[in-house]
């Protein structure tokens, strides 16, 4: 039995998975690299983090093979910055981290973090709604 959640409903079935996912908007022709964090602002910096995140998130969208750049804010506290992000590749990605005024963004944040941090969640993504298709 497959239970895929599509719309916020769950759909049941006996079919395989390639046949449901056939059937959900914006599958994948071959996995993405995603990834899914979250930052932890000193107290009282998340909306700061969570601004120089966005700046990176406008960055990035004009970088070569970047997808999704989603910054939010745990609705429980405001210092949990979460990042989840979807590129063609992992090397784009990386090579997003060196463009010039990135690294400035880091540069920025960096300060503002606490010191432990934990480590994001890596992801094959393979589509869902919302996701666009990408060939």
């Amino acid at each position: 039995m497959v239970i895929l959640f599509l719309n916020g409903s769950a759909v049941l079935g006996q079919n395989s998975t390639e046949e449901m996912n056939s059937k959900m908007t914006g599958t994948f022709s071959s996995e993405k690299y995603g990834l899914h964090g979250k930052l932890v602002a000193k107290e009282g910096k998340g909306s700061e983090l969570a601004g120089i995140l966005i700046k990176a998130s406008e960055l990035v969208s004009t970088a070569k093979g970047c997808h999704l750049y989603m910054v939010s804010i745990d609705v429980l506290n405001d210092d949990e910055v979460w990042v989840t992000e979807i590129w063609e590749t992992r090397e784009d990605h990386e090579n997003s981290l060196k463009i010039p005024e990135v690294r400035a963004l880091i540069s920025k944040a960096v300060p503002i973090l606490e010191a432990q941090q934990t480590k994001g969640q890596k992801l094959k993504v393979l589509g869902g709604y919302g996701v666009k298709a990408i060939h």
